[in-house]
């Protein structure tokens, strides 16, 4: 419980303190599949779950880094 309870704490802090950034992440992510299924699709003329399959995978990686580079940002301006 112990565990459970610091992991949700975590969770928690990691969110207040990120909030406006985890949400822009976050909808960037969503935006990224849908073009990214379309795109592969029409472009590469690949099937929809080949689609699916690397529009979820790549966004991640790209998420992840977003959210590196606006908090790198986020510090720089405040300066």
């Amino acid at each position: 419980m112990e565990i459970t309870n610091g992991i949700f704490q975590a969770t928690q802090s990691i969110y207040r303190n990120n909030k406006g950034s985890i949400l822009r992440t976050i909808i960037y992510t969503i935006g990224h599949f849908a073009i990214a299924i379309t795109v592969l699709m029409l472009v590469a003329d690949v099937t929809f779950t080949v689609a699916l399959t690397d529009a979820i995978v790549e966004p991640i990686a790209n998420s992840v880094w977003y959210f590196i580079l606006d908090k790198w940002w986020a510090s720089k301006s405040k300066k």
